[in-house]
């Protein structure tokens, strides 16, 4: 089945996946530019969280103006070494607010005005109410490492999976790479000479956590070996 025909998740659930599964972000003030790496979380109420190295200069602003505007931007890349890896793009624009002044970090807090997802289903406005009731894909911490797992095994593993891609595809294909993990399903990068196609093997129920995809990855498998 190729990924284009499962329906999509709602975009603000997809913006609250990337924020959980990415690690690193661009925050951008009018004055100041930080690139934080492993400095950010998602709140119970769906806002984005930062903590600022206490010494730096942006923190040093935020802590004399109390409140400043700010613009965040988020890459979601693939894991794995392969073409084209970025598979999204966020801007997210609002307020930022001091939550904890520490000593050794200032947490602030996003309070957000507007956002936009760019992703494989298109260029997607989220509302932030929206965005503040999604929860993540359940998966989406433990995506990266998974699909690490999955792409240093051997190159046979993952052809086997192939064997589940309409075979007009599966010729053309010269390196299959795991592009995406959702609860949903498995997403396979087939390159060609000249391009890739991304189809989805899509699982046989909705997942309610890692602990369950070796099984599932298992039956994807065990339907291969029927063919």
């Amino acid at each position: 089945m190729v990924g284009k025909t499962v329906v999509a998740d709602r975009a603000a659930e997809r913006l609250c996946t990337l924020l959980v599964g990415t690690e690193s972000l661009t925050l951008r003030t009018p004055d100041h530019r930080a690139d934080l790496t492993g400095r950010h979380t998602v709140d119970r109420d769906g806002r984005l969280r930062l903590a600022l190295p206490a010494d730096s200069r942006i923190a040093r602003h935020l802590l004399a103006a109390g409140e400043v505007a700010a613009q965040v931007e988020v890459t979601g890349l693939a894991p794995v070494p392969m073409r084209d890896r970025v598979r999204s793009r966020a801007t997210l624009a609002g307020w930022l607010a001091v939550v904890d002044p520490g000593d050794t970090d200032v947490v602030v807090r996003l309070d957000l005005v507007t956002a936009e997802l760019v992703d494989a289903d298109g260029d997607a406005p989220v509302d932030p109410e929206d965005l503040a009731a999604a929860r993540p894909d359940p998966l989406a911490a433990a995506e990266a490492d998974l699909l690490r797992r999955l792409g240093d095994q051997r190159q046979q593993t993952l052809s086997t999976l192939a064997r589940l891609v309409p075979a007009a595809l599966r010729r053309e294909a010269r390196r299959i790479h795991p592009l995406r993990l959702d609860r949903c399903g498995l997403v396979l990068r087939l390159e060609s000479a000249t391009g890739h196609r991304d189809v989805r093997l899509p699982f046989s129920r909705s997942l309610r956590g890692p602990d369950q995809v070796p099984a599932e990855i298992a039956r994807l498998l065990a339907r291969c070996g029927s063919r």
